[in-house]
């Protein structure tokens, strides 16, 4: 086996972090530390809802105008979860830890975006419940279970 073949191998069998999840821990890093040098409460609260509206603008047309919606859907019916980037996504917190998180399809090459719900999230039921919903469209009934969802979460 050549030298450029066995690196090729060892490529092939490495299990580490993906690019996409190496990019999404150092902006966790960045936000972390943007959080750390701000300034009251207030202002702090202002920044993340306007980090989030900023990074959903980002967003590629399909998944932003889902993100927008999903926003709109936690700002309606649990206005108490304060919006916050986390780890680079829209996500949504009670006393600063997050209880629900959009993932656009483009984050981490998938076929479709997210919306997923943290251990903070008051959605148990029995021994087993999704914790995690793919979303390639919205519709009114989509809406509606998402609100639902969201409201239990919040708790």
């Amino acid at each position: 086996m050549t030298k450029t073949e066995q690196t090729a191998d060892r490529s092939a069998a490495y299990d580490g972090f993906t690019d996409e999840e190496r990019g999404a821990m150092k902006e966790r890093a960045r936000e972390l530390k943007a959080s750390a040098r701000r300034g009251s409460r207030a202002e702090k609260a202002a920044q993340d809802e306007a980090a989030v509206i900023a990074k959903i603008a980002e967003m590629e047309e399909g998944d932003r105008g889902l993100a927008e919606r999903i926003h709109a859907l936690v700002k309606e019916n649990a206005p108490e979860l304060a919006p916050k980037l986390w780890y680079g996504m829209p996500a949504y917190a009670r006393d600063g830890k997050v209880v629900c998180f959009f993932q656009d399809a483009k984050k981490f090459k998938s076929r479709y975006a997210t919306l997923g719900f943290s251990d903070q999230a008051h959605l148990d039921e029995g021994v087993l419940w999704p914790t995690t919903y793919a979303l390639k469209e919205l519709t009114a009934r989509g809406e509606t279970a998402i609100a639902e969802l969201v409201r239990r979460a919040a708790g």
